[in-house]
């Protein structure tokens, strides 16, 4: 899941950013509202985290502005603010939930979570491909009632996978969905973590879901009579 971090104090920024991505998101940092405004308005987020106080824009009108183009990207308000007004005038903004500083990471994962069940869209508290089962608020993966143990970036691209089964993703869309922009290494890693999924998600199961899709990159079958291994 891809989220992006606007906060203007730059080692707050950092430690939530990295929390973030100890926990499996993809995640993207913004110092002003301006460049907040930029990034989100070009979609591809499934949460934002917003710093009320900015240097340049309010984040009550990051908000605003943002419902207004038809950015419906959830947004979770993080501030020192704590007042029932305030918290009042951020969900009226726009934003989708409110989280006072200081505050612990916990919950912050937890709420986070949250709004990516409900998201721009329905979608689903748990994730079904065939015998395939994925828990995002649990944070489980099990195959015909068989738990998986996967690292977090491993959890996070078998969720987009399975987000997307059927489709065939490039390594591309995956680096994008999964690995934040600061990445800069080679589009292999896509190939890495592939192939660790599958010796943990198909090949103890005698499964194949898990495919590559020649000049395009890979696909998870979502049926449930997937082909067996050779």
């Amino acid at each position: 899941m891809r989220v992006l971090v606007v906060e203007d104090a730059p080692r707050l920024r950092a430690i939530v950013a990295q929390r973030l991505r100890e926990d499996g998101y993809a995640v993207d940092e913004a110092g002003t509202g301006a460049r907040a405004i930029e990034l989100a308005a070009g979609g591809g987020y499934d949460a934002i985290v917003l710093d009320l106080r900015l240097p340049d824009i309010d984040g009550l009108e990051i908000c605003a502005q943002l419902r207004r183009v038809g950015c419906w990207t959830p947004i979770l308000m993080l501030t020192a603010r704590d007042s029932l007004g305030d918290r009042v005038a951020g969900l009226d903004a726009g934003a989708d939930d409110y989280l006072a500083k200081p505050f612990e990471f916990p919950e912050v994962l937890a709420r986070l979570r949250a709004l990516v069940r409900r998201g721009r869209v329905e979608r689903p508290a748990v994730l079904v491909a065939g015998d395939l089962r994925l828990d995002p608020a649990a944070r489980t993966v099990e195959r015909g009632g068989t738990s998986i143990d996967l690292t977090s970036k491993e959890f996070a691209l078998l969720e987009y996978l399975i987000r997307h089964h059927d489709v065939a993703l490039s390594r591309e869309r995956l680096i994008e969905a999964v690995w934040d922009s600061s990445y800069e290494g080679d589009s292999n890693i896509v190939d890495v973590y592939v192939g660790r999924l599958r010796e943990k998600i198909d090949r103890p199961f005698g499964r194949s879901t898990l495919t590559t899709v020649w000049g395009v990159g890979y696909r998870l079958e979502g049926h449930a009579e997937s082909a067996p291994v050779a």
